[in-house]
């Protein structure tokens, strides 16, 4: 073979080795992509690197001298996410897998169908809160069948609609639908299904509509693709998860909480079982150091479709599984308690199980909000109150009763101390059968009624009324005026007038027509004065109007005259058509004994790092205006309800246990009809140089003398604290 001839054989060889090699590869790659495409395309995916973001802890709540009321501690959420199921995986087997274990091991899951989870079934409307119920309507109402029979029964009971407003008046928006000529039978079975609210819906309407629980199963099988091999036992189970992933508006591929603060068992069971679509995430859970100032505190609860998640939450970088501030402080301070997520990266192997994580953004804990209040100042007031409210409830178990008291500082307007009753525990009221039973109470725990109660005032609103006078100068501090036992309107034909209880007081002046609370004397003063110009005085001490309490409150209602009429003497003395809530109360008496300095009350300390390296902010502490109050105008007022504590006053048997010196007013707020007077009481101490100003309101307590032990007890409870080195303190500095 000559030098040519064996270079072709060379090049020959290397062609045929050549393409035997990419014959392999060739084959290789067939293999791989056609023939087990499925398999390896699975395991690409599994071992791929995920990020996740983690939820920050959220920030601590704390008393003024640190004491931590609500913290949070780590947790780890179970979530189902049906992007980590196969293609053939089914999401319903996958859910009800994770449903059964939880079962076995006594661990609840978040469910808010009202439907019991086991045979015989039936219906928990009671249990649910507003939001939720709302939420349940709402599935109604686009539920095919559910809403046809519940427009069907309205149709034939439009009655069920009727609601009654604030003046007592019955009003149905089914009479103008049902007027209608122009709509068919059917279209106003959907208009009248329009007009149902949540508050309206009850276990009776749907039964009398047909949907008994076992037929809404059925229906909502239907519309969520529950398979027909689960017995209904099962559907149920399984329905309650889709109902939640559909009712709050989630995509199918996001992950949903499905239960909350899970153990470290079940995260072992879980990470060792076949349990697809199951996710560990870290998470938090808040934790209640204290059983008291739950009206203060507030809760947190999901988000909704109310909340406007898309153009309200989602940008400020909320998820929908979040929890936000509900009420409370929670809600008032979301912006400081709420932290920033960060994100995690975690690796797969291609079981699925996480082979690596690291944080590619650390999540940073929401910062520490301090509050004015003082928990044993707290504590001790809200005791006060109770036991002096089932006191009066076992001596009269035919009223229901509650109330409220508010503790101010003078100086600073700092809320010390905020009390409701009744009241509830926040670490177990989420529990259903606590919740069904606190939300069908008629005295209302869940309403805050220190900022939220609205009481005519009675005879409390008297020193007001005499600083209004001596000012404008209707009445000199000393000039006296006879005061017989009853007050009639001057030149009026009809005869009206006024009745004092205490009877004819003789020739008084202001100072001593506080101390005796004559109804005759001050009953004068309005008429002197007019409305007007006391309902000057009335917006100068902030009454019927807004706080600027970061919790929220209720304005109240100012007096006003009808046509022709003059109210002005019965509103100097407390009556009339005025309301307001305790919260203001408390602040125009911490106004008054300051000498006109107004300052709105609040309840914000300060806002400290989570570190408690910075201060973010603090509470405003600054007077918004001066009230013309003059040195003798102050001492007279002072001097009459000093001689309300004193030998001789109303509530000196209550005030010969106080430990310090005090200035107090009593009122009777009536209420008419057969009802038992509300009992007001208000007060400050010291009264040389008051520090804390202090209203309370016990609802048909007969008479407010009825209240004044109550208030001795928590000037007790502050000043016995000073004596002792555990005086409330007002410090602003870092915590060590």
């Amino acid at each position: 073979m000559d030098h040519k001839d064996a270079r072709h054989f060379r090049l020959h060889i290397l062609a045929i080795l050549f393409f035997a090699v990419m014959a392999v590869y060739l084959g290789v790659l067939f293999n791989t992509q056609v023939n087990n495409y499925d398999y390896y395309y699975a395991s690409s995916i599994r071992t791929i690197a995920r990020s996740e973001p983690v939820e920050a802890a959220r920030g601590n709540i704390t008393d003024r001298n640190g004491k931590v009321l609500v913290s949070s501690r780590s947790s780890y959420n179970l979530t189902f996410d049906a992007s980590l199921l196969d293609e053939d995986e089914d999401a319903n087997e996958a859910i009800l897998r994770l449903l059964e274990l939880c079962r076995e091991r006594g661990i609840n899951w978040v469910d808010a169908l009202p439907i019991t989870r086991s045979a015989p079934f039936s219906y928990g409307l009671d249990s649910l809160n507003d939001t939720d119920k709302k939420r349940f309507l709402t599935y109604l109402k686009d539920l095919d069948g559910a809403a046809e029979a519940l427009g069907a029964y309205l149709l034939e009971h439009p009655a069920l609609l009727e609601t009654t407003d604030e003046d007592g008046d019955i009003e149905n928006p089914a009479d103008d639908i049902l007027a209608d000529a122009d709509l068919t039978d059917s279209q106003k079975a959907s208009r009248l299904l329009d007009e149902l609210t949540a508050s309206q819906l009850t276990a009776d309407l749907l039964e009398g509509a047909g949907l008994s629980p076992t037929r809404l199963i059925a229906l909502m099988r239907e519309d969520l693709d529950v398979p027909a091999s689960f017995s209904v036992a099962e559907a149920r189970l399984v329905l309650g998860i889709q109902y939640e992933i559909r009712s709050r508006n989630l995509v199918s591929t996001d992950a949903y909480v499905l239960a909350e603060d899970i153990d470290t068992e079940l995260i072992s069971l879980l990470n060792d079982g076949d349990y697809a679509g199951a996710k560990i995430t870290p998470s938090s859970v808040r934790e209640y150091e204290t059983t008291y100032a739950a009206h203060i505190l507030g809760y947190l609860g999901d988000i909704t479709a109310e909340d406007d998640y898309q153009n309200t939450l989602k940008p400020l970088g909320y998820a929908m599984n979040d929890k936000i501030g509900r009420s409370g402080v929670e809600a008032a301070f979301e912006e400081y308690l709420r932290g920033t997520d960060g994100v995690r990266v975690v690796s797969s192997n291609e079981e699925g199980k996480i082979t690596g994580e690291y944080y590619s953004v650390e999540p940073v804990p929401g910062n520490t909000v301090e509050l004015t209040i003082d928990l044993d100042l707290q504590q001790a007031t809200e005791d006060a109150l109770a036991a002096a409210i089932t006191r009066m409830n076992e001596n009269d178990p035919v009223e229901s009763r509650g109330g409220a008291a508010v503790v101010l500082d003078v100086d600073t307007r700092e809320v010390l101390a905020m009390a409701s009753y009744p009241t509830y525990d926040l670490s177990t009221f989420r529990q259903s059968s606590i919740y069904a039973a606190l939300n069908a109470d008629p005295n209302r725990p869940f309403t805050n009624r220190a900022t939220q109660g609205r009481y005519t005032p009675g005879s409390t609103i008297k020193p007001l009324t005499a600083v209004a006078a001596l000012e404008e100068g209707v009445i000199s501090p000393t000039e006296r005026i006879r005061t017989p036992s009853f007050w009639a309107y001057p030149n009026d034909p009809t005869g009206s007038g006024t009745r004092c209880a205490g009877g004819d007081h003789g020739r008084l002046n202001v100072t001593e027509a506080i101390t005796k609370s004559c109804n005759y004397f001050f009953a004068e003063m309005g008429y002197r004065l007019g409305m007007d110009t006391f309902l000057e005085y009335l917006h100068a001490f902030g009454l019927g109007e807004h706080t600027s309490i970061e919790i929220g409150d209720a304005a109240g209602t100012l007096p006003d005259n009808p046509e022709g009429r003059d109210y002005a003497p019965w509103a100097a003395f407390g009556q009339a058509n005025q309301a307001y809530t305790p919260l203001q109360i408390a602040n125009y008496i911490a106004t008054l004994v300051s000498g006109g300095e107004f300052c709105q009350p609040h309840l914000l300390k300060a806002v400290k790092t989570y570190d408690n390296t910075e201060v973010v902010t603090v509470g405003e502490t600054e007077p918004e205006r001066q009230i013309d109050i003059s040195d003798s105008t102050l001492e007279a007022v002072k001097k009459g309800m000093l001689g309300y504590t004193q030998p001789g006053g109303s509530v000196y048997n209550a005030f010969r246990s106080c430990v310090v010196t005090a200035g107090a007013k009593t009122g009777t707020s009536q209420l008419g009809g057969d009802q038992t007077e509300n009992g007001v009481f208000v007060c400050f101490a010291p009264y040389d140089d008051p520090e804390i100003a202090v209203a309370i309101v016990i609802e048909h307590a007969t008479w407010g003398s009825n209240v004044a032990p109550t208030g001795v007890e928590i000037l007790n409870a502050y000043f016995a604290a000073d004596e002792g080195g555990n005086a409330v303190t007002g410090e602003n500095q870092l915590l060590p």
